[in-house]
Order: structure tokens, then C-alpha cells, then sequence
């Protein structure tokens, strides 16, 4: 696995008395990985799980739990929305649809929460003055990107919770068509 593959949760930092760093750590979820300064960089995978800190396992999981959760939240969505015939029943899409924002609100504060952990416990390991220069961390891309995915899952999952209501109405939602035969109303339009 290369860059990509790569979940950067903080990186070398260049404080103190390291002018010229001749290499940069980076720890992710799933794995770390060196990047020497000729630009080469190399990634090894974490031996076991028993070697990560707490936060780490536990972002590992509300991960995965996330995405789950946002796969779910997607398929329901498809499911219940207006232009599929997944479900026949028009009266139960809305409800559906609910039921995918409230997976995706879910899912949103689930990536919030875990990349929240590991930035907090970077920001005080940074700070902490018993820590060595050249031992001290930094914030990476990737939580900055957490935050913004967190966000987003928010946002979809409020505006589908507020916008999938029941119709009100005993028509159902469905649209009424006239033809021209006197049934129709006798409205004149120019």
C-alpha cells in the first residue's frame, strides 16, 4: 500500500534544535510510515493490535463503524427516494429517508468523535513539556479532512431529517392528471 492508502493522523514536528530533519513519521490508523528527504517513503503495517494506544483502537473502530453506517444510510436513501421504485409503498419512503439521516447524523458524530480523540491527545502530548523535541507531533491532513467528512455526514444527515416528512394530504403524494374529456376542469388559461 502506498501514499494513498495512508490515514495520517500526525506527523514529525520541527521544533527545538532540528534545523535539518533528515526524515518525517507519519502514524496513521492502519498503519506508519517514514518519508526519508530524498522523497522515498516507506510503510509498514502495525504488528498487532495489542502495540496501538486506546485512541487509536478506538478510532480504528468508530471507523469502521462509520463507514457501515454511512453505507447503510446511503442504501437507504436510494431506497426511499422519490424517483425509485424500490419501495412501492409512498406513504413509507419518507420514514425511510429518516431513517437514513438519522444513519448519517450517526455516522457524522462517530468521525467527529475519533478524530477529535486523536487530535486532543496529539495537541497534549505536544504541549506537554516532559516530551522530547524531537519525539513531538503534529496535526496531519487527514484530521483536518476527518473534521470536514464529519461535517458533511453531518449536514446530509440534518437536512434529510428535516426535509423526510410524512405527506400530509389524502392524495399520497401523488401527482393527479386530467385529461381533456369533461372531467377536467373547466378553467380557461391564455
Amino acid at each position: 500500500m502506498g501514499s494513498s492508502g495512508i490515514h495520517i493522523v500526525c506527523v514529525s514536528s520541527f521544533t527545538g534544535q532540528n534545523i535539518i530533519i533528515a526524515q518525517i513519521q507519519q502514524e496513521g490508523l492502519w498503519m506508519g510510515c517514514v518519508v526519508m528527504s530524498t522523497g522515498q517513503q516507506q510503510c509498514k503495517a502495525y504488528e498487532s493490535l495489542l502495540i496501538l494506544s486506546s485512541d487509536l483502537q478506538a478510532a480504528r473502530a468508530m471507523t469502521i463503524i462509520c463507514c457501515m453506517l454511512t453505507v447503510i444510510g446511503l442504501l437507504a436513501l436510494l431506497a426511499g427516494a422519490d424517483f425509485t421504485t424500490c419501495i412501492e409503498n409512498e406513504d413509507i419512503k419518507p420514514n425511510v429517508c429518516l431513517v437514513a439521516g438519522v444513519a448519517l447524523l450517526l455516522s457524522g458524530l462517530l468521525l467527529i468523535m475519533s478524530v477529535s480523540w486523536s487530535a486532543n491527545n496529539t495537541v497534549s502530548d505536544f504541549n506537554n513539556p516532559l516530551s522530547a523535541d524531537y519525539n513531538r507531533k503534529e496535526l496531519g491532513s487527514c484530521i483536518f479532512i476527518g473534521w470536514a467528512g464529519g461535517v458533511l455526514l453531518l449536514l446530509a444527515g440534518g437536512l434529510l431529517c428535516c426535509f423526510s416528512r410524512p405527506r400530509s394530504g389524502s392524495s399520497g403524494g401523488t401527482a393527479k392528471y386530467y385529461s381533456n374529456s369533461a372531467s377536467a376542469p373547466s378553467k380557461n388559461y391564455v
